[in-house]
């Protein structure tokens, strides 16, 4: 018994770093969006919890797509931590908060669709999963961008622009509507 634990915890120790906070990020994603979709069905919203998992998965190809279109003009530039670590910062935090920003517009839009003519009680709950959301979207940026500046503003961020988005939901549609309205 000792032997297959060994193997397996050897098997993690194998994995890079970058690769593991990836694995967690999007394991955590889906247990978020099969949670919500658990919790969502009696409430009579389980359309919410599709649409959620689509924005994740648009949320990921595009971090992944513009991560590495970011990180070729970083290259170019010759951007790098030995020369210019505050235009790298700068830049990738930049990226950071434009996707956290787009995915808290998002979810803020989305969830504001599902509450009209609910109960107060299944509204709260509602604003809620959309708050989390966003948390969610902050670990999956996390994935990409380990540094401690990159967390710390972007775990505040989370929830203040989808409290700013909930509140004033035409900010968010005027910023990222373009974009949510290719999809």
């Amino acid at each position: 018994m000792n032997r297959v634990i060994y193997n397996t915890s050897r098997l993690v120790h194998v994995l890079p770093e970058e690769v593991l906070d990836f694995l967690i990020a999007l394991i955590l994603n889906l247990i978020f969006v099969a949670l919500a979709a658990l919790l969502l069905w009696p409430l009579g919203k389980p359309m919410m919890a599709l649409r959620l998992a689509k924005g994740y998965s648009i949320l990921w190809v595009v971090t992944a797509l513009t991560g590495a279109a970011l990180y070729r003009v970083q290259k170019f530039f010759r951007v790098d931590t030995d020369t210019h670590y505050d235009a790298l910062v700068i830049s990738n935090l930049a990226h950071a908060v434009l996707l956290l920003a787009g995915w808290s517009a998002f979810a803020a839009l989305t969830i504001r669709v599902f509450v009209s003519g609910t109960p107060g009680w299944i509204a709260l709950i509602l604003w809620l999963i959309g708050l989390l959301s966003s948390h969610i979207a902050f670990i999956v940026l996390s994935s990409f961008y380990k540094g401690t500046v990159y967390k710390m503003v972007n775990a505040i961020l989370a929830s203040i622009t989808f409290i700013v988005f909930a509140v004033w939901p035409a900010s968010g549609r005027a910023i990222y509507g373009w974009f949510f309205d290719l999809f």
